[in-house]
């Protein structure tokens, strides 16, 4: 049994949840998003909760019952309050900007590198923090890992685009002979 997908999820006021067969609509102040479930869950609305139970008694709906239940979960929470991840870069000379839907980083190539953003996600830029915002959990995530892949952290300084709560391990150096 999945501890999970037992829970029910609760609508907020402000959130619509629209079932037709296996896709779900959830709209609500962040905007809306659309998720097909496999067949092998059932989904249905009981006053102010939605309630996710398997279809049959197969290894495969038991699987998938705790992961559906959690994507359902995370559809209501990103059109309510939505999704941040933030991304902090170091090093000499490394900028970002944003212009309209554009993400501009100088991350010390010979150019700079033009980053479009998907459509539903927004970014923001503090000194030397980039701040990714969604409704869709998993686009955002998406959009930070493309995004540090440009310049990831490397071990000896510590230049290159970092999450701010990632631990980057430190090595020591060459050292020189010693006389």
């Amino acid at each position: 049994m999945s501890r999970i997908g037992k829970k029910p999820i609760g609508i907020p006021d402000k959130v619509e949840v629209k079932i037709s067969g296996m896709t779900v609509d959830v709209k609500g102040p962040k905007g809306q998003l659309t998720y097909t479930f496999n067949k092998d869950v059932k989904i249905e609305k009981k006053d102010k909760e939605v309630l996710v139970t398997p279809a049959n008694a197969t290894t495969t709906a038991r699987q998938l019952w705790g992961m559906s239940r959690t994507v359902l979960g995370n559809m209501v929470t990103g059109v309510t309050t939505g999704f941040v991840k933030s991304l902090e870069f170091n090093g000499v000379g490394y900028k970002a900007a944003v212009s309209g839907t554009t993400l501009t980083l100088n991350l010390g190539y010979s150019h700079p590198i033009d980053y479009k953003l998907p459509k539903g996600i927004e970014a923001k830029v503090n000194k030397n923090v980039i701040e990714i915002h969604g409704a869709d959990k998993e686009l955002v995530g998406f959009v930070a890992a493309q995004v540090r892949s440009f310049r990831e952290p490397e071990p000896y300084k510590g230049k290159g685009l970092k999450y701010t709560d990632e631990k980057i391990i430190r090595k020591a150096g060459k050292t020189g002979a010693k006389k």
